[in-house]
């Protein structure tokens, strides 16, 4: 890629307010046009390893592990088996525990017959477009570890997290908006180390906007002249150069620089992404939003699909925080009012990106920490359980109306394809265009990677 510094300081800034209708109108893969716009921009699209699937990354994370046997993994077994209880060595996460049968109905959905419990009425009717695997498994059956572990890769060192990975490794398509946004009402179980950059280049920290009616506080720039506030971002940036010239090796000041370069366009472009009015009322209904609502659920779907087609590459979505969310201990018809609270709006979200043709280049993963086991200890609710559970993929370059892998009689244990959090992490790369055993980066004396030393493509889930 040509990233010339020799481009003119107007012409540069004239691509940045222009960077948001250039996303839309077909920017991806267009390199000689990015370089214009970008310059030497820390955060300038960079080349993937082979042609990519996809070129974006929606990931939505349900915190508190929602139950597998409960929503997409149907075991008709633990109705015939109810009452049955189980020894340790059974069933590893819990000291004992009887077999509880799901209080919810299921059913084939779409063409495909892809079997879904009647939590899920909306996101049933785009069932094609699904690739549910069923045998995910991670390494610490508790939420913090768990939630750090969906993120990262590790369970134990926060490590720096896929969004971040991804940044580093494919840079971003507007240099208005920050390459990798959180939005996140509640921080889940981590905080805000499920979406650090830890020793990445600083620049690629994830942005975190709290949803509500004003998401990022003095976004509205002062009132001057046009001819003034050139002047003074020339004056800025010949100081910063100045200041910066004899610190090479500090890789904080680049960082700061492309920081507050992002925030002035932000003041461009921002005010515009976040104004749900601009949507019809046909829209919010596909959603379930309404005029006005700016912190559902809902209306953060929305936000999440303009950040995508307006060149962010990669938005997370975290429906709860560490409370009030999907851990249902007490009781399973907890799992309820938390499904009522997605349902519509992840439906509405694939079809709607899907309308726009976003979906074949968009990658939308919807994952949870871990699973919930088959037996109860109350006769209600479940506990956590790491050995098996299920996760979802969609869009760009995914199988739809499939389900990946098979767990027993009882979902329980894996009998056939089982699919570590690495491996998630490694499919991800691998349809944005990434070979995951290449992106590394060397700290503290070693190379360091999103899937540790492990990690492969689940190639059956690919389209």
């Amino acid at each position: 890629m040509n990233t010339s510094a020799n481009i003119s300081r107007r012409r540069f800034m004239a691509g940045c307010t222009g960077g948001a209708s250039a996303a839309a109108i077909g920017l991806y893969g267009r390199l000689s046009l990015a370089a214009e716009v970008f310059g030497g921009h820390p955060l300038a699209p960079r080349p993937t390893h082979f042609p990519p699937r996809a070129n974006r990354l929606l990931f939505i994370f349900l915190t508190g592990g929602f139950s597998h046997v409960d929503t997409f993994d149907h075991k008709p077994r633990l109705a015939t088996d109810s009452g049955r209880e189980l020894s340790t060595h059974q069933l590893r996460a819990a000291q004992s525990g009887k077999l509880m049968p799901s209080p919810f109905k299921f059913h084939h959905r779409g063409q495909s017959g892809l079997v879904m419990s009647e939590l899920f009425p909306r996101l049933g009717t785009v069932a094609d477009d699904l690739c549910v695997i069923r045998t995910m498994h991670t390494d610490i059956v508790e939420h913090f570890q768990a939630t750090l572990a969906m993120h990262t890769g590790s369970s134990t060192v926060p490590l720096p997290s896929i969004g971040a990975w991804l940044s580093y490794a494919l840079g971003t398509h507007n240099p208005n908006l920050p390459s990798y946004v959180v939005l996140a009402e509640h921080l889940p179980y981590a905080g805000a180390q499920v979406y650090d950059c830890n020793f990445l280049p600083p620049e690629h920290q994830g942005v975190r906007i709290v949803p509500g009616d004003e998401p990022i506080p003095d976004l509205k720039p002062p009132t001057r002249s046009v001819a003034i506030a050139e002047l003074e971002r020339m004056m800025l940036r010949d100081i910063n150069e100045l200041h910066a010239h004899g610190r090479a090796d500090d890789l904080d000041l680049p960082a700061r620089t492309a920081s507050f370069d992002t925030a002035r366009g932000m003041m461009q472009a921002a005010p515009e992404v976040f104004d749900l009015a601009r949507e019809s009322a046909a829209t919010l209904d596909l959603y379930g939003a309404k005029q006005g609502d700016n912190r559902s659920f809902p209306s953060q779907c929305l936000v999440a699909r303009r950040l995508l087609e307006r060149g962010v590459r990669v938005v997370e979505l975290i429906d709860t925080g560490s409370h009030d969310n999907w851990d249902a201990h007490g009781d399973m018809q907890d799992h309820r009012p938390k499904a009522l609270r997605v349902d519509r709006a992840l439906s509405g979200l694939l079809q709607d990106l899907k309308q726009r043709g976003l979906l074949d280049d968009t990658l939308v993963a919807i994952c949870t920490e871990f699973g919930r086991t088959p037996t109860t200890f109350n006769g209600k609710g479940r506990e956590h359980y790491i050995d098996a559970f299920s996760c979802l993929l969609a869009g760009g370059g995914v199988r739809g109306g499939m389900a990946y892998g098979e767990t027993d009689e009882y979902g329980m244990q894996i009998v056939k394809d089982p699919s570590h959090v690495h491996d998630y992490h490694a499919t991800i790369m691998h349809l944005l265009g990434l070979d995951h055993k290449r992106v590394t980066y060397r700290y503290a004396g070693r190379d360091f990677r999103l899937t540790d030393v492990a990690g492969r493509v689940l190639e059956s889930v690919l389209a």
